[in-house]
């Protein structure tokens, strides 16, 4: 049976992460860094990529959730012979990275197999396995990885194997930890010490959520996800742990979203504040700020998770894809793309950052200024957009919306926290702006905002106009293109970026209804009094994640699969936004 994306959990040690699949294999992971060469890529192959099996060797039907607040996930089997429980996690990092799987008996006496098939490199390089100090060592050019266990453990082609049977109250512990292979063996840990480490760190982190609006679990279990794709020594958050999984399976729709990006900046900061985590946004600030820091005509829409600015984007023409979706890609190529939105990102994180007492930066002001000055020359120029199309640039309707932003929280920063600048010029600009996109952005063919300047195609990310204070929720343009997004982009409900088969950019039709769009769709509503609908749809958002609890990037409605990168950031902060939303707006407590 092939892989649903849904089927997988998240495991994260705030450094990298590994998806375990709910059968029980760890078909992905990189080391060490979310952004590091895959070790087990089964998740874009089969078995021969890279994988580590632990599951009962017989017949049984798992089921599985996290421990309260945290990362650690149960998964149960009941099989013929009896009950067995794995537990699985990855201690917050002091040392060298590890996953922990513990085996426990629970009843009867089960038969149970470990199957560890190492692959450097996304798949390609099988290492060479050898015993060091009563481990087994799997090394290939600078990577090693040791495996620790008391069961015995036998080497079977190319993969370490074993099986061992576990009766009620009794435990096996299997550890793999990274390390560089000129480096010397890591040391071993105590595996239990080591969970109730993991739990504690995630019990404190979760009990400093202030959030206490409806849909209070959905919240804490979306800002759960937010800290695992946070890389700690930087405080960048990758848009997801996961590289390739497509939008429409078989397609080529296929990106690589284990990097930060600079458009996630506000939507993140106010989930952040809004929860309670004003340490956690001060670092994502800080992050923002070193990543754009220096000449702003440099800036990009995204960075490595450490503010690296090189992502160079490069085909893994040896892994067939997840359901056969290729081309695999590694890198991004969206990175060298013009996107003026960003500028606006950035400055409204600024300017938010300052209203919610994140912290003032003198540095950040120059910064501002300094975009503001680039963003004088650039605004009129045409651009790749939010969604980096690939089809060529045009004057896209939401750019020019956040460069008014951008001048706009220039304007407040100066009337309302003191900073100094040309206030008259920016004035002018903003209205300039504005009026051009009253004028150029509107159809009155369609009775709607547009995509884009001369455009007949919608687009849902016209939605945020009035998120962002470009006009009120009441002004009719904008409840006639709300209207008008429901009409033309619903997918049962749920919405799509923009109808792919009509619009040109640059790739093959065919995608899922994207998931963040849909959560901005019920801040729409909400904002526009359509309360019950707003709940309504939130609600069946909130059903189409997994078990877990974890959302993908997009949703196909007709199959009810997840689609698309794996768990996605965004879809999470979404998520969290919109629960805030509607507890200020719908003030009933709900689930």
């Amino acid at each position: 049976m092939k892989p649903h994306i849904e089927d997988y959990a998240l495991l994260s040690d705030t450094q990298t992460a590994a998806l375990v699949h709910r059968r029980g294999a760890v078909d992905w992971c990189c080391f060490p860094r979310f952004d590091s060469d895959a070790c087990f890529a089964a998740l874009l192959g089969d078995r021969e990529h890279g994988r580590w099996l632990v599951a009962p060797e017989g017949e049984g039907e798992p089921s599985r959730r996290y421990r309260a607040g945290s990362l650690v996930l149960e998964t149960e089997w009941e099989t013929r012979d009896g009950k067995v429980r794995v537990i699985d996690f990855m201690p917050p990092r002091r040392a060298a990275p590890t996953i922990v799987r513990i085996v426990e008996g629970i009843s009867g006496r089960v038969a149970v197999r470990s199957e560890l098939v190492i692959r450097y490199g996304y798949g390609r390089v099988v290492p060479s396995l050898r015993r060091l100090d009563g481990a087994l060592v799997a090394t290939a050019g600078p990577d090693a990885v040791v495996l620790r266990s008391r069961v015995p453990t036998t080497a079977e082609n190319t993969a370490a194997v074993s099986r061992f049977q576990l009766r009620a109250g009794e435990r096996v512990v299997l550890t793999l930890s990274w390390f560089p292979s000129h480096a010397e063996l890591p040391a071993g840990i105590d595996a239990g010490e080591s969970l109730g480490a993991t739990e504690t760190f995630w019990r404190d982190w979760s009990s400093r959520c202030s959030y206490r609006g409806p849909y209070r679990d959905a919240v804490l279990g979306s800002l759960v996800v937010l800290k695992g794709l946070t890389y700690g020594p930087s405080g960048g958050i990758v848009a997801a742990p996961t590289t390739s999984l497509p939008e429409s399976p078989g397609g080529e729709r296929n990106w690589d979203y284990r990097y930060c990006w600079l458009r996630d900046a506000t939507l993140m900061l106010l989930a952040l504040v809004h929860a309670g985590y004003r340490e956690e946004a001060s670092e994502w600030r800080a992050w923002l700020l070193r990543a754009a820091a220096g000449d702003p005509d440099e800036i990009q829409i995204m960075y490595g998770v450490a503010g690296e600015r090189r992502l160079p984007e490069w085909v893994v023409d040896w892994l067939p894809g997840f359901e056969d979706s290729r081309p695999v890609r590694v890198g991004n190529a969206a990175a060298a793309q013009e996107q003026l939105d960003v500028y606006g990102e950035v400055m409204d994180a600024m300017y938010h950052a300052r209203r919610h007492e994140v912290g003032a930066s003198l540095a950040a002001w120059e910064l501002g200024r300094h975009v503001l000055g680039l963003l004088e020359q650039r605004w009129r120029e045409p651009d790749e957009g939010i969604w980096e199309v690939r089809g060529g640039r045009r004057h896209f309707t939401h750019s020019k919306v956040m460069a008014w932003v951008a001048f706009d929280r220039g304007i407040k920063l100066c009337e309302e926290f003191g900073r100094e600048g040309p206030l008259e010029r920016w004035r002018a600009i903003r209205d300039e702006i504005h009026a051009q996109v009253c004028r150029e952005g509107w159809n009155d063919q369609l009775g709607s905002f547009t995509q884009s300047y001369g455009s007949l195609q919608l687009d849902a990310s016209l939605l945020l106009l009035p998120q962002v204070g470009f006009l009120p929720p009441v002004d009719p343009r904008v409840r006639r293109t709300l209207a008008a997004i429901q009409r033309q982009l619903s997918s049962d409900g749920f919405l799509l970026r923009y109808r792919s088969e009509e619009e040109s950019d640059g790739l093959p039709a065919g995608e899922g209804a994207f998931l963040p769009c849909s959560f901005w769709l019920v801040d729409a509503l909400a904002f526009d009094g359509q309360h019950d609908e707003a709940v309504e749809l939130f609600e069946r958002l909130l059903d189409v994640r997994n078990d877990l609890g974890l959302l993908a990037e997009e949703h196909d409605p007709r199959t009810g699969r997840l689609l698309g990168n794996f768990p996605q950031a965004l879809s999470h902060i979404a998520l969290v936004n919109s629960a805030i939303t509607l507890a200020r707006t719908v003030m009933a407590p709900r689930g």
